[in-house]
């Protein structure tokens, strides 16, 4: 069997499973990570090389210096395969894709799966819900915006991950006042309508366009709140015939169709009004969740989504089919916040229902598993007093998210 080079690009510490199973297939793995990430706990069984880049802030790397690096290294290996690990570096593995001609996602895709300006417009275009919007390049079009949407408005990063940097605004002078702070920033940001109501997760595994797994789940806290507010992040899965999985399934195969994903993770999240009950579409992304939603995922599933991502691009590169096994039912729930310790004492969340504790630095982190959703409603609601009470440590918003 012929021996595919990957390269894994990731800014952040994550994809040990990823890595871990593109090894077992029989592929040489190279990774590309942040040069402040050396000491990680990476799968070094599973690594045949490692490139690192210096950050000029978090998450960002010279691109210039990048594809010069990347040109050494195709001097002497065939590159089969470049993988982005991370929402941040889903530009990088585009950049490279097209710079040096290697199959995947290019950049024109890419914004669709990146910049939330371009993957508003592309889900308007396509007749699919999402929130009143406005790219905020324009003087006369934010007033006419702020005229005619009624506040609150959020006002959003277009290629930020997760909630980081996003800003409620309840009037126009709040709003010019926050356009103005930007300063020479303001283009990569935008402009929407914030819709109350419950926040969803879709995670999902596609194969030749082929949607062949879908995950759906319903945050309990949305990860915006959280990043601004602090507190408890939780999530549960929902029922596979339930009416809000059927939604949302039916929903994220038409973001996903629309949006020309070949092959792969994503990541999509919804809104569902409280006002009129419709589903608007939040944001995707071509990777696999964050904030631990695999171990939720794989709790309800048995079906681990970085595993099945690295058997899906080895059967593209090997051309021959790929099949995944058929989900189990359980419901799952998934329990994460910042605490004081750095070590915390899981002894008093021990139950039949907490299958896997996450072993995260200074966070509490639990994934709880049963045949009844009403049980992981009550364990989820009975960790989080006791987090709230007893561990929990606040801090102000900084730095990458998690999500």
């Amino acid at each position: 069997m012929e021996e595919k080079t990957i390269v894994c690009i990731s800014c952040y510490y994550k994809g040990y499973d990823f890595m871990d199973e593109m090894k077992k297939l029989g592929n040489k793995v190279i990774l590309v990570t942040s040069e402040n990430l050396k000491e990680k706990n990476w799968p070094w069984h599973a690594i045949d090389e490692v490139f690192y880049m210096p950050e000029i802030k978090p998450s960002v790397w010279n691109l210039d210096h990048l594809i010069q690096g990347f040109s050494h290294l195709m001097q002497t290996r065939k590159v089969h395969a470049v993988i982005a690990l991370d929402d941040y570096d889903v530009e990088k593995a585009a950049l490279i894709r097209e710079t040096f001609r290697i199959p995947g996602m290019g950049q024109t895709t890419h914004r669709y799966f990146r910049d939330k300006l371009a993957m508003r417009q592309k889900a308007k275009d396509s007749g699919i819900h999402v929130p009143e919007f406005t790219a905020v390049f324009n003087n006369d079009e934010v007033n006419a915006f702020a005229d005619t949407v009624p506040a609150p408005w959020v006002l959003k990063p277009r290629s930020e991950a997760s909630a980081s940097g996003i800003k409620k605004l309840t009037s126009r002078d709040e709003l010019w006042e926050a356009l103005n702070n930007l300063g020479e920033e303001r283009h990569l940001f935008l402009l929407e309508s914030f819709k109350p109501g419950d926040v969803y997760h879709v995670d999902s595994l596609t194969f030749n366009k082929e949607i062949v797994f879908t995950s759906a789940s319903k945050y309990l806290a949305p990860p915006m709140q959280v990043s601004h507010e602090g507190g408890v992040f939780r999530t549960k899965t929902l029922g596979r015939y339930s009416d809000e999985f059927l939604a949302l399934e039916k929903a994220n195969a038409k973001v996903l169709s629309n949006f020309g994903l070949m092959n792969g993770a994503t990541h999509t999240e919804f809104i569902r009004s409280r006002e009129n009950g419709k589903y608007y579409f939040l944001e995707t992304s071509s990777r696999v969740g964050g904030a631990h939603i695999p171990d939720l995922v794989e709790a309800s599933s048995n079906i681990n989504i970085w595993r099945e991502w690295a058997k899906i691009e080895d059967a593209l590169l090997r051309e021959k089919e790929y099949n995944i096994s058929k989900p189990t039912g359980y419901y799952s729930g998934l329990i994460v916040a910042l605490i004081k310790d750095q070590t915390p004492d899981y002894s008093a969340f021990e139950c039949e229902e907490a299958v896997r504790f996450l072993p995260i630095d200074y966070h509490v982190g639990i994934v709880y598993k049963s045949k009844d959703a009403d049980t992981v409603q009550e364990r989820l609601d009975t960790a989080a007093e006791k987090i709230q009470a007893e561990m929990l440590n606040i801090l102000p918003p900084k730095g990458k998210p998690t999500s």
